[in-house]
């Protein structure tokens, strides 16, 4: 029988705070006023999902419109999982804790060719039909829309065309908002499924409605079968919203626990491999002064203190430069990094150098992707370096105080010769050859060598891959680099690429394997844990389905599953395209040259949009003040609620962004990773609850206890109530030094069924309870940390224990202990000692743990 999902979120699984949609800046509108209910559906567990800019920002944009309400779901860890289908409990979204079923719409982020099988999960958790065709005759109020967006569903829909009502393709920032308005009048109209995805396919551009086209079984073309719905889907285009980014900021630590923020859409540059640079055309930058303050609004709005810049190459911004030094420059002294993804070697220089160094002199992480180990493939690649660029780009970065840069390469390239691939073991001895200085260890590299896969809309679409070429060099690669020190080296693993190739660059065949897959137990298929049990499920259902596990053999002559997708480019482009990479002739960058004449600049999708660097203001190069400490402050504060499902680590966290909003002046450590000097007493265990917290902030400048409390509170979840205040000497003892004496309620249960009344109870409990406090000596086996087995002495750490409420069901005890470091008293250790003088029939269990004071 289904049960209410707050009783499944306990400490009993593994952070229960993912699913609790209490962040910082969820919004929860009221569900009756909502004539369109939204949950968008990511297909990853929330660490993942909670990370990514486009669900943050469609998430923002969706609830920013009137009649329109956005909850979340995210794929569920296996141990809740298990709770559900145990408990035949719906998934669920996290902030309203409904069903999944009783929405609207739901929409799936495919970001990965892989990531269906995890959508699959995910319908069945939520009792939702797998197929559009079984939930072709349901209302929408009996089963909501279901549709998947993202690149992977943008670049090729049909191996997942079974399963989806529609596609959302290309930038989802205008289009889904129109999405809802059709939803919204079919709604009041009284329309059913198929005339409102009608209506969607009609209306909006960039919706694809499977249902309304055939696959020819001998061509694979996809044509339509009715004479209303146009035969090519536009990909939808949009500008960057950089302010929809300040969003969401999670209670748990995420993939990318930091703000995000899009400095430019699309890339130009025309690597033959990249299947983002083309889909994403043209390239849209935005305007410095914009960034600049959507940066620093959000910083003060979430509390974050690390921030990236997004592009898919932020190098290729040429703003960059001045917006880092002025970020730069505005917080120096208020231990704010900036980090940036992988970037154009061609483009690193000082000022970006001097944008990724903080104040006290750390570094942020660099990676730059030369992808080939010779000039002649990179020039297969169009990838527009040359082997002085890359020497420059990484001596620079040397120059500048790295010892360790990270490098990107692919294998298995058309092309490629043995020769290019143990190039780029040439490569990276040359590199360390050429970084060098006297007195100074040569630079060292991490290296991760991928597996290339085309990929549709590209000009290697046609090309076939080998897993058995893959195998043979990456050994090669294994065996060469030998000779070199300083370098570790990761290797993609070959069968992910195999089936990443197989499901991204197939037709609606692929359905029914994929469905298979599910079934056989395929799921969260790009985990490097899970590919062994993927490829074996994968590979049985491809054998049923008597198809041949190989890569795709494509002819240039033929239709491709995918080429009713408008993305904007020319297919004959492409193919030319195609032939200038065998011929190893490059084309430059559009937006920085002459046009490519891909097709894509026009009125549908725009023209390239490309700001002039603006001047660089002087780089601040004074050292970040150290203000010495002149306040400490202490609360007492309640954890009770929802935020007893959060971890000590993550309540620090949340102390720590909740007092850079409120703008409080908290002091920092010294040293390579100052910390905010805020210090929680006696972390209290997952799942426990609190009326006696204290947590100690120093601070810089003096603040008033009523302003210091106003300020924090206004930033605080009402799970977390501050009882008092007061002001320490800043060089006091630490709590943790002076807390000596902790006083609990425990609930408890019985572990047996047996019929007892209360007085029995009390006759049974207050007898342990006088057997506990007259021993002398009370033990209990424990294993250490280091696998030694000990015996800790209990009884000169428990002071006073009684019986309050003999409940026949949940009877409770209050007791006093020590909770010194070296003598805590653990509420199961009570639990211990008590059955120590119980039956075993009348032995307890520990259910709920209050902590009442400390002192």
């Amino acid at each position: 029988m289904p049960v209410p999902v707050e009783q499944l979120l306990t400490s009993e699984i593994l952070k229960p705070a993912r699913y609790l949609g209490n962040e910082f800046g969820a919004v929860h509108k009221p569900w009756d006023e909502a004539l369109v209910r939204w949950s968008l559906t990511y297909p990853e567990i929330y660490e993942v999902g909670a990370s990514n800019l486009g669900h943050i920002i469609l998430y923002s944009i969706i609830n920013s419109k009137d009649g329109q309400l956005c909850d979340r779901a995210y794929l569920p860890a296996p141990d809740l999982s298990t709770k559900l289908r145990e408990t035949k409990t719906d998934l669920f979204a996290v902030e309203s804790k409904r069903s999944l079923r009783e929405f609207d719409i739901l929409g799936f982020s495919l970001s990965y060719e892989l990531g269906a099988t995890n959508v699959l999960e995910m319908f069945d958790l939520a009792n939702i039909p797998m197929t559009w065709r079984e939930r072709s005759e349901l209302s929408i109020e009996e089963c909501p829309l279901i549709f998947a967006g993202g690149q992977t569903a943008t670049s090729n829909p049909e191996p997942y065309a079974d399963f989806f009502d529609f596609f959302a393709l290309g930038d989802g920032e205008d289009l889904l908002p129109e999405i809802g308005e059709v939803l919204k009048a079919a709604k009041l109209a009284g329309k059913t499924r198929r005339e409102t995805l009608l209506d969607l396919a009609n209306e909006v551009d960039g919706v694809y409605v499977p249902e309304f086209y055939d696959m020819d079984e001998k061509t694979g073309a996809v044509t339509p079968n009715r004479s209303d719905v146009s035969p090519r889907i536009l990909r939808r285009v949009a500008t960057p919203m950089p302010e929809h980014s300040i969003g969401l900021v999670p209670l748990v630590e995420t993939v990318h626990d930091r703000l995000t923020i899009e400095i430019r859409r699309g890339c130009t540059r025309g690597c033959r491999f990249c299947q983002p640079g083309m889909l994403t055309r043209p390239a849209r930058d935005v305007d410095p002064e914009k960034v600049v303050d959507t940066i620093e609004r959000a910083i003060r709005e979430t509390g974050y203190n690390e921030f990236s810049l997004l592009s898919l190459s932020c190098s290729d911004y040429l703003a960059l430069p001045s917006v880092g030094v002025q970020i730069k420059n505005r917080f120096k002294d208020e231990h704010v990094t900036l980090s940036l993804p992988s970037q154009r070697v061609d483009r690193f220089d000082e000022n970006i150098a001097h944008m990724l160094r903080s104040g006290d002199g750390r570094q942020q992480g660099l990676t730059f992707a030369p992808e080939a180990g010779t000039q002649r493939l990179r020039d297969v690649i169009n990838k527009g370096l040359t082997d002085e660029e890359l020497l420059q780009g990484v001596k620079t970065a040397y120059v500048e105080g790295w010892d360790k840069v990270k490098l990107y390469f692919m294998i298995g390239l058309p092309t490629e010769t043995d020769e290019d691939v143990i190039g780029i073991v040439d490569t990276v001895e040359w590199l360390q050859r050429e970084c060098s200085q006297k007195g100074r260890k040569k630079i060292s590299f991490n290296l991760t060598i991928s597996n290339f896969t085309p990929k549709p809309h590209t000009p290697f679409q046609w090309y076939t891959v080998s897993s058995g070429e893959f195998v043979r060099k990456q050994q090669l690669l294994r065996k060469e680099f030998r000779r070199l020190s300083g370098v570790k080296v990761n290797y993609t693993e070959i069968r992910i690429s195999a089936m990443e190739d197989f499901v991204g660059r197939g037709d609606r065949r692929l359905g029914k394997v994929l469905y298979r897959a599910w079934q056989l137990g395929a799921g969260m298929d790009s985990w490097f844990e899970n590919s062994d049990k993927a490829f074996g499920a994968w590979t049985q259902a491809i054998a049923e389905a008597d198809l041949v596990w190989d890569a795709p053999s494509l002819k240039m002559q033929d239709a491709l599953p995918w080429d009713h997708i408008d993305t904007g480019i020319d297919k004959q482009w492409l193919i030319e395209d195609w032939e200038r990479a065998i011929a190893a002739q490059i084309i430059p960058d559009c937006s920085f040259g002459g046009c490519s004449e891909c097709g894509v600049c026009g009125p549908e999708f725009g023209h390239n949009e490309v700001i002039p660097p603006p001047e660089v203001p002087p780089i601040s190069l004074e050292k970040p003040k150290i203000p010495p400490r002149v306040q400490r402050i202490r609360l007492k504060f309640g954890k009770l609620g929802d935020m007893s499902l959060i971890s000590h680590l993550d309540l620090q966290r949340f102390f720590q962004r909740a007092a850079r909003r409120a703008a409080l002046p908290v002091a920092h450590t010294e040293g390579f990773n100052p910390l905010p000097r805020i210090s929680i007493a006696k972390a209290l265990p997952l799942g426990q609850t609190s009326s006696a917290e204290f947590v100690d902030f120093e601070l810089t400048q003096t603040v008033t206890l009523e302003d210091f409390q106003q300020r924090f509170t206004a930033e605080l979840d009402e799970d977390l109530p501050i009882y008092a205040i007061e002001e320490v000497e800043v060089h006091s003892p630490s709590l943790d030094s002076l807390l000596e004496v902790a006083e609990y309620t425990i609930t408890c249960a019985f572990m047996t069924n047996k019929e007892r009344n209360a007085a029995d109870i009390m006759d049974l409990l207050e007898g342990a309870s006088y057997c506990v406090l007259a021993a002398t000596s009370i033990q209990m086996p424990k294993v250490s940390k280091s696998g030694r087995n000990q015996m800790l002495e209990l009884r000169d750490r428990i002071f006073t224990i009684n019986v309050i409420n003999p409940d026949p069901e949940f009877p409770k005890i209050h007791f006093m202990g020590s909770c010194k470091p070296d003598s805590n008293l653990k509420p199961e250790y009570v639990i211990y000692m008590m059955n120590k003088y119980l039956m075993e029939e009348d032995e307890l269990k520990l259910v709920k743990v209050h902590r009442e004071s400390m002192r």
